[in-house]
């Protein structure tokens, strides 16, 4: 059996933001009761002794967490390589000294858009102009700086733009991620997903800059699955290499497999060990045995796995299923629908109203709030 590499710790589901692309939970009532300080550093300890050498705090918006320091030190102690993955709205000079001094490693911030008002309406927060200050912050105390953009319909023309800006900003590396239709994603998908069109002049855009950057800003491209001829690995293939701690201690394979409804697995009632290696939720698409025809046979059943358990439980209601987004799969009409639709609109395409993320800016009761969490709070629902 193979050991994870990396862990995604979700610190916190509470945001300041409310991206509609957001995938985590649209319901997070099971999600208050957050794992303590305490919890998380032995949380770290299982990881390190099952072999996870890259930790990513994530959330949510992990700088929401007050005990984030202590979270560090411990991971720094334990030798694993620590990302941030934030909003940074909310990183401080104070904050992000204190990060350094506990052994981050690195950061990586989310930008919405180059354009400010584009980017705060995508938001839903006056968010740009903190963030591209914290940017800047970053570089200055010498941490690797990777900035992510998730695109879509409503800023993926302005890719050009978005490049520059990375490139003005110093960044080290620029992930451009087309949007993964999960959670509030897949309630605004007909909204999000971009037209062919749209695709090659932004790939155009990018094998241009590449080009011209090389050696200097690594940039990398994911083109949305429902554009693709073979399905993408499931986090490199389910429970291999990748493992996802929840705010309130479930592990998952991948962030939204909560989704499928199997039984659950969390770190209050067992070892991270006996979850990876042993768990229902961790076993049931391990490997190749439970793949369908045509995965079964297919020579590439040891490169995308099947493809996207969730994937192919939102488009067909069962997760056992060929991902719809091969072009093998039975059920690739359910994907070609989506894209004809998509694509039979001509020219530009107007901006339509996004359903927001929200109830996710508030925290539990009784959960002590940071003093950075006050300058923001009004605009959170």
């Amino acid at each position: 059996m193979s050991r994870p590499l990396g862990m995604l710790a979700e610190l916190t589901y509470a945001c300041p933001l409310h991206c509609p692309y957001c995938s985590n939970p649209l319901n997070l009532a099971d999600s208050w009761e957050e794992l303590g300080t305490a919890d998380w550093q032995r949380v770290l300890g299982e990881a390190r002794a099952l072999g996870v050498l890259q930790l990513h705090l994530s959330g949510g918006e992990p700088l929401q967490r007050r005990d984030l320091v202590d979270i560090v030190i411990r991971a720094h102690e334990l030798g694993l390589y620590t990302n941030l993955i934030t909003s940074a709205i909310d990183l401080s000079p104070q904050r992000a000294r204190q990060l350094k001094g506990a052994g981050l490693d690195h950061v990586q911030i989310s930008l919405q858009a180059d354009d400010p008002a584009l980017a705060d309406r995508i938001a839903g927060a006056r968010a740009h102009g903190r963030k591209i200050a914290a940017a800047r912050l970053v570089k200055e105390l010498g941490w690797p700086l990777t900035l992510n953009v998730v695109l879509h319909r409503h800023n993926i023309d302005r890719i050009d733009l978005i490049l520059d800006l990375a490139e003005r900003l110093e960044a080290d590396r620029v992930e451009l991620a087309n949007t993964q239709y999960y959670g509030w994603a897949w309630r605004n998908r007909d909204a999000l997903l971009p037209t062919r069109a749209q695709l090659d002049r932004a790939e155009e855009v990018v094998r241009r800059t590449r080009q011209r950057l090389r050696g200097k800003m690594e940039i990398i491209y994911v083109i949305p699955d429902y554009y693709s001829h073979y399905p993408k690995p499931c986090m490199g293939g389910w429970g291999r290499q990748q493992l996802t701690v929840t705010p309130n201690g479930d592990v998952l394979p991948c962030p939204v497999a909560h989704l499928l409804g199997l039984p659950r697995a969390n770190v209050r009632e067992h070892s991270l060990a006996w979850i990876w290696e042993d768990s229902p939720i961790f076993r049931r698409f391990r490997g190749t045995t439970w793949m369908p025809e045509p995965c079964r046979s297919c020579p590439r059943r040891e490169i995308d796995f099947g493809g996207c358990r969730c994937q192919a439980f939102l488009l067909t209601g069962d997760a056992g299923r060929t991902d719809p987004v091969c072009h093998l799969s039975p059920d690739h009409w359910r994907v070609t629908r989506v894209i004809e639709a998509t694509n039979r609109q001509p020219g530009p395409i107007a901006p339509v109203d996004l359903v927001p993320r929200v109830g996710t800016g508030r925290r539990p009761p009784g959960r002590p709030v940071h003093p950075a969490e006050h300058e923001s709070a009004g605009s959170r629902t």
